[in-house]
């Protein structure tokens, strides 16, 4: 059984402010870093158990250099480095029997949800598909669903988990902390979050048969609300991208693909928006 693993950060047991996960903090990363790792490898365990036998792992956070090979399994494959053509989505046009995400967070503007963000929190206001407000593992789950993957374990804060099974109510949520608010989090100890998420992705994975390929249907239409004025500015020099609002862009697509990298495009450009011109 082919698994896909999306490893983000933010929602791993603990975390509860930016220099916890952010690698020029020399103190406090590396601790978080290894903490990422080790969920990481109770998910490959939990979905071995059930009879995961090929493990793609992509590493999805930050500068995507997180995850410390030496501490995970030795016959997984990893994708690791930053500006990947998907981002948190490399690796996932073709086709698994199912999807992990591990340590994801909540979208931005959520409450209660540690440190909530989309994509990009120096870029983004609201980034809504077909009229929903999206999670990162939304975004992700359907890119995964163009290829008829099913995501069926999400680990995160409890926010978090709850948002997502509002729109993908097959999945195992294993919630490693509840969030207290932005900056802070009543959480499972790192051990105690592993074995859950051993557990959680055993019984995912023993579920599979209910789990269904989430997709968007088409016409599809992305629009994206950014935080300052120049950085839609840039966003509308993008082909096919429309002004409709001082800080907002739309953008219209049949294929969802398109929609991704036209929505990937859009981060980039828009984060160089703030330079100083």
């Amino acid at each position: 059984m082919k698994i896909y693993i999306s490893a983000d950060m933010e929602g791993t047991a603990g975390v509860c402010a930016w220099p916890q996960v952010d690698p020029s903090n020399t103190h406090e990363y590396p601790i978080y870093r290894r903490y990422m790792t080790r969920e990481v490898h109770a998910a490959i365990d939990g979905a071995r158990s059930a009879g995961g036998s090929e493990f793609l792992v992509n590493d999805s956070h930050w500068d995507m250099r997180n995850l410390l090979w030496d501490e995970l399994p030795a016959d997984v494959r990893v994708i690791s480095g930053i500006r990947k053509p998907l981002s948190m989505a490399q690796g996932a046009d073709q086709r698994y029997d199912a999807a992990l995400f591990t340590g994801y967070h909540g979208k931005v503007g959520e409450a209660n949800a540690t440190l909530s963000h989309t994509y990009s929190d120096s870029v983004f206001y609201d980034v809504r598909v077909n009229g929903t407000a999206c999670t990162e593992a939304l975004l992700n789950a359907a890119m995964l669903g163009l290829y008829g993957t099913p995501v069926v374990l999400v680990t995160g804060d409890r926010t978090t988990i709850e948002t997502v099974k509002a729109a993908l109510p097959w999945v195992t949520g294993v919630a490693v902390k509840d969030a207290i608010g932005y900056y802070s989090a009543n959480s499972l100890t790192p051990v105690a979050a592993c074995a859950a998420i051993r557990e959680g992705a055993r019984e995912a994975l023993a579920a599979l048969p209910r789990a269904k390929p989430f997709t968007f249907s088409p016409p599809i239409e992305l629009v994206i609300e950014t935080l300052k004025t120049e950085q839609a500015d840039f966003m509308e020099l993008l082909p096919n991208f429309e002004r409709i609002g001082g800080r907002a862009v739309r953008y219209r697509h049949n294929d969802y693909h398109e929609i991704f990298r036209a929505f990937l495009a859009a981060m980039r450009i828009g984060s160089a928006a703030s330079l100083p011109a």
